[in-house]
């Protein structure tokens, strides 16, 4: 696991936009998703509370789609940044992702209780779409793939 004091790109996400519930640190009740790069993939962690119970044992679908939501976001968030010669705290806000389709495999019941790994592989479709390929694991136990395809945020977003 990463030690706390790696910068995530969403540590640099603007205030306006750090609201997300998958990823944004402003939230008092998100889940706060934190993606970094190891090597030339994004990886992020995360330990699911009991309130994402899907039945007893097992971690709720919707929590996974979230987590895997935010973490590819965030890798596109971060492929894009080094792709313009930053990396994350260096002072540069970070260009904001939202996304444009979400799939994902379920592969098996995703224990409780364990620490969640998603690991990303990032790749460039267009010059503001991204698509990040996506395997999650509880401990080693590969649970899902998923694919994001991401597209830098639209102006329309932004406060006038």
């Amino acid at each position: 696991m990463y030690k706390d004091d790696i910068k995530a790109i969403q540590d640099d996400y603007a205030d306006d936009f750090a609201w997300c519930y998958g990823c944004g640190r402003l939230n008092d009740e998100g889940i706060h998703v934190r993606t970094v790069w190891e090597k030339d993939q994004t990886i992020s962690y995360i330990h699911p509370d009991k309130k994402f119970t899907a039945i007893p044992g097992f971690v709720y679908g919707g929590f996974l789609a979230s987590f895997i939501d935010c973490h590819g976001t965030g890798s596109a968030s971060l492929a894009l940044h080094r792709k313009n010669g930053h990396e994350p705290g260096v002072g540069v806000e970070p260009p904001r992702f939202v996304t444009a389709s979400l799939h994902v495999d379920y592969l098996m019941p995703t224990p409780q209780g364990v620490l969640l790994k998603a690991i990303g592989k990032v790749e460039e479709i267009h010059p503001k779409k991204f698509k990040v390929m996506i395997q999650v694991f509880a401990n080693d136990l590969h649970v899902a793939n998923a694919e994001v395809v991401a597209v830098v945020m639209p102006k329309s977003f932004l406060k006038s």
